[in-house]
């Protein structure tokens, strides 16, 4: 009885939104804590506020790297004279989305998915279609979106087996979710896969968009200033780190060469000042980006507290340890290190990014540790062999290039 599963999953789904409902609501302020653009902007998140742009074409990116994983499409459609809202969920999102495009589009927060809310926010944005990143699968926008007649796609669309596993648990709504989308393009044949076997068709297979995101100039122009500043001395990022991995981080970096440069880029925004005093509480001498200083020859960590310079820290750095993959968090995003030439260094935990790791290291582009202890020592090699190093940076520029055209395919989907 399909009809009757459905139906079923449908109303827990809402039962379990409105049960939620108190959560999302101390989580708001709870978060606004630590990062107070959580407190800015909660009409939007309900559908109410200022009246979102009509007739536009939408884009739903929904943090930082939905959002630039996004800007290859939206400066197409700029490009075609398109007016263009652009919706996230967090404030990084957001912030990331002003600084990529500034007032060229209209930028919103999504409404948490409730029927009446996104109900609300569709008749009042009235857009001309949506394109919703990688893995939001809401039920109810979705449904919403159909009923107003809003055709939905979704692109660069990537499903772990670990998130499929979970969606089967509720294989008729979901199947009902991705057959609203009239496209769906996936990054990887397994993740077209996965996405069929869970009800999406067509699906296809037109690769990451995150390959066709161009190293904008200032930012190349920011890490070479960085880098003649700091001077001679190695340069170890550690990009995108996630909550325990920044202790192992500091605790290996304890018995690294004393001139290391270790350059500290937490994931998240709001964990910035307790990873400044986990720095200084492993007593390392500390700068923060963010007080715009000139680094001195006694620093040991500095810190880097600040959004959109993360392709300026892989062209200042010798190598970079790409966060997420020291503990098992999937793995954050390698492809902006390769596009600049900075050899990579993934721990174990890279299924976020399963296939583009495994590329990177066959290519050449990227090395495998084991963990932090590894990571100090594969790092004080590389410092020690400036022909590798080379080798690795021009295989990651290599592969990079290689693997763009994705927002290409995916626009002639799209048009």
């Amino acid at each position: 009885m399909p009809g009757m599963a459905l139906f079923a999953q449908r109303l827990l789904y809402q039962w379990l939104l409105w049960l939620a409902l108190p959560v999302i609501l101390l989580r708001l302020l709870l978060r606004g804590l630590k990062e107070r653009g959580y407190w800015r902007h909660i009409p939007q998140r309900f559908g109410f506020g200022s009246s979102p742009m009509r007739g536009a074409t939408w884009i739903h990116a929904v943090s930082v790297g939905e959002a630039r994983a996004a800007a290859p499409l939206v400066e197409n459609f700029l490009a075609q004279g398109k007016r263009v809202l652009v919706t996230c969920m967090t404030p990084a999102g957001r912030a990331t989305l002003e600084q990529l495009f500034a007032s060229r589009v209209q930028i919103r927060y999504l409404p948490y998915d409730y029927a009446w809310a996104v109900r609300r926010f569709l008749r009042r944005a009235r857009p001309e279609r949506g394109i919703i990143m990688e893995t939001e699968l809401w039920p109810n926008l979705v449904r919403e979106s159909a009923r107003n007649n809003i055709p939905l796609s979704l692109v660069n669309a990537r499903l772990s087996e670990k998130s499929a596993n979970g969606y089967h648990k509720l294989a008729a709504l979901a199947h009902a979710t991705l057959q609203g989308f009239t496209v769906v393009a996936a990054q990887t044949t397994e993740d077209a896969r996965r996405l069929r076997e869970l009800g999406a068709n067509p699906v296809t297979v037109t690769g990451n968009l995150k390959f066709d995101i161009d190293p904008p100039a200032g930012q190349l122009a920011l890490g070479a200033g960085f880098r003649t500043l700091i001077g001679s001395r190695p340069i170890w990022l550690a990009a995108s780190t996630r909550d325990g991995e920044e202790k192992q981080i500091l605790q290996a970096l304890a018995r690294a060469p004393k001139n290391v440069l270790l350059i500290l880029v937490p994931r998240h925004p709001q964990r910035f000042d307790q990873v400044a005093g986990l720095i200084r509480a492993a007593g390392f001498r500390m700068q923060r980006r963010s007080e715009s200083q000139p680094v001195e020859k006694e620093t040991q960590v500095w810190l880097g507290d600040s959004l959109g310079e993360m392709f300026a820290y892989y062209v200042a750095a010798d190598c970079a340890l790409v966060g997420g993959s020291l503990l098992p968090y999937g793995g954050q995003n390698l492809i902006e290190a390769c596009a600049v030439g900075c050899p990579v260094l993934v721990g174990p935990h890279t299924e976020n990014f399963r296939l583009v790791a495994e590329e990177a290291i066959r290519q050449g582009a990227a090395m495998r540790i084991l963990d932090a202890n590894d990571w100090r020592t594969q790092a004080t090699a590389l410092d020690e062999n400036a022909g590798q190093r080379a080798r690795m940076g021009a295989a990651g520029k290599q592969f990079a290039a290689a693997h763009k055209g994705a927002a290409a395919k995916v626009m002639a989907l799209l048009n």
